[in-house]
């Protein structure tokens, strides 16, 4: 399949209607109903798309598109793979080409369609858009979720773009949280330290692509914006913004320019949020203190404008096909000499699973400890499986785990791991004296090396007779 460059969100959404399932639901209220329909529908084994059109109290044609990449095969379109192929080798192309990404800066453009409708001053009105209200308790609506949020390093001019939740405060004015350690926390700071505003811009519903940048693991100096570039194959359309001088995804829906002032002289409460663990944190729940605002100085959108919806589920139901965490991992364990990994997957970043080929005594513990290393926020298992495990299939990884496990010396646990407020688990103790790390457990759900050969042969069909089965049986099956 030839690779196709989505440049918008709507060109997407017109691509995924060709080829997967979706609905259009009318009449929702943005008031629960919205956030508790998508949370159903992501529980489906292949989530479909939902675009919510005429939604209560809001004109037809401003729209929310829910579940946009929580199906493989929308996944496997919006990262230009083929849509016919298994996760496990979908995740492998996609760690290919992560590994070949030969980054592209930006292409600066006069104008764009984001820039179809223009207001300044008084002019702006944040709830002009249908931003939902998720979660029954979540402290008040939420324009930024599929978000993409950028910033300029004071100093160096490295140019950040994170994914951060937005809550809609004032018709000019955004809560912004994001967790200790991200690095659009440290560029913040350090305008802050200057006794100055951060300048930003954010954009709501954008290309596949380029979303996926903000919110992956990047290195602190290298840009997301040229790392969007160099995996599309071609620049990513940016306008100059005339408050900020940062760029501008041309294609965006919706776009803001804005300054994040110091805390000490503006702040709001924030949340709570029902966040991806499944329970309400982060903002300003747990530590009493007043969050960060976006002062927003300049709104941009394109006629008939669609919220890009990736509000936080339980970690079992689906926001992602094609979890690309799971490729990054891939590349990093191979860059870090981590030899025969036949496949990663993420569950979610509490869940890491990592599958081997061992090679030698001490394989398993190498692949284990490197996990913990090159993905460690919020981490809280990885499982190291053997080559016949699908990484992808939960059963499988458990199965592994109870059969392949010995508790005593398979299970080890690494203390003093990169965490946060997110973490349920993290005492009020802890909390209050912001020392946000906790532990992670691997367990090494492999034939013990010293003696694979002898352990107990598998009694389940191999996965090549399962696909001919399955091939000549699909009626039966299906």
């Amino acid at each position: 399949m030839p690779e196709t460059i989505h440049e918008d969100l709507r060109s997407f959404i017109d691509a995924c209607k060709k080829i997967d399932t979706w609905h259009e639901v009318r009449d929702a209220d943005w008031k629960h109903e919205i956030g508790t329909l998508s949370e159903l529908a992501a529980e489906k084994d292949e989530p479909p798309m939902l675009i919510y059109d005429r939604i209560k109290g809001y004109p037809e044609g401003y729209r929310i598109a829910s579940l946009v990449l929580a199906s493989t095969k929308r996944a496997a379109l919006a990262l230009g793979l083929p849509l016919d192929q298994p996760k496990l080798e979908l995740i492998r192309l996609a760690a290919n080409k992560i590994k070949n990404v030969k980054p592209l800066p930006p292409a600066e453009v006069s104008s764009g369609p984001v820039m179809e409708n223009r207001m300044t001053g008084d002019e702006i009105d944040l709830l002009r858009f249908p931003a939902p209200q998720f979660h029954a308790k979540d402290g008040g609506r939420y324009l930024g979720t599929g978000d993409i949020v950028i910033m300029r390093e004071p100093e160096s001019g490295y140019l950040n773009m994170g994914t951060y939740r937005m809550q809609v405060h004032e018709k000019n004015l955004l809560g912004l949280w994001i967790s200790p350690g991200k690095n659009g926390r440290l560029i913040r700071q350090r305008y802050w330290d200057q006794g100055k505003s951060c300048p930003v811009v954010a954009a709501f519903g954008q290309d596949p692509v380029t979303f996926h940048a903000a919110n992956q693991y990047i290195p602190w100096g290298q840009s997301e914006l040229e790392f969007a570039g160099g995996f599309r194959g071609k620049p990513v359309e940016v306008i100059r913004g005339p408050v900020t001088g940062l760029p501008i995804p041309a294609h965006a829906e919706i776009a803001i320019e804005g300054e994040i002032p110091p805390p000490t002289e503006q702040a709001r409460d924030e949340g709570p949020f029902g966040e991806w663990p499944g329970y309400y944190s982060g903002g300003t729940i747990g530590t009493g203190e007043q969050q960060p605002v976006i002062r927003v100085k300049a709104l941009y959108h394109r006629n008939h404008p669609i919220i890009m919806d990736e509000a936080p589920l339980w970690p079992f139901a689906r926001r992602a096909g094609i979890p690309v965490t799971a490729g990054i991992l891939w590349d990093k364990l191979e860059k870090a000499g981590i030899q025969d990994i036949v496949g990663c997957w993420t569950y979610s970043s509490f869940l890491k699973v990592v599958s081997i080929r061992q090679r030698y005594a001490g394989h398993a513990r190498q692949a284990g400890m490197a996990a913990c290393a090159l993905q460690p926020y919020l981490g809280r298992y990885v499982v190291v499986v053997d080559e016949d495990i699908d990484p992808t299939d939960i059963k499988e990884v458990l199965w592994a785990m109870q059969t392949r496990v010995d508790p005593i010396t398979d299970i080890e646990t690494v203390g003093g791991c990169w965490a946060g407020p997110l973490d349920p688990r993290m005492s009020p103790e802890k909390r209050a004296a912001r020392d946000f790390t906790s532990s992670q457990a691997i367990f090494y759900a492999v034939r013990p090396f010293h003696w694979k050969d002898k352990f107990p042969q598998v009694s389940r069909s191999d996965r090549e007779t399962k696909l001919k089965i399955m091939d000549k049986f699909r009626s039966i099956l299906e």
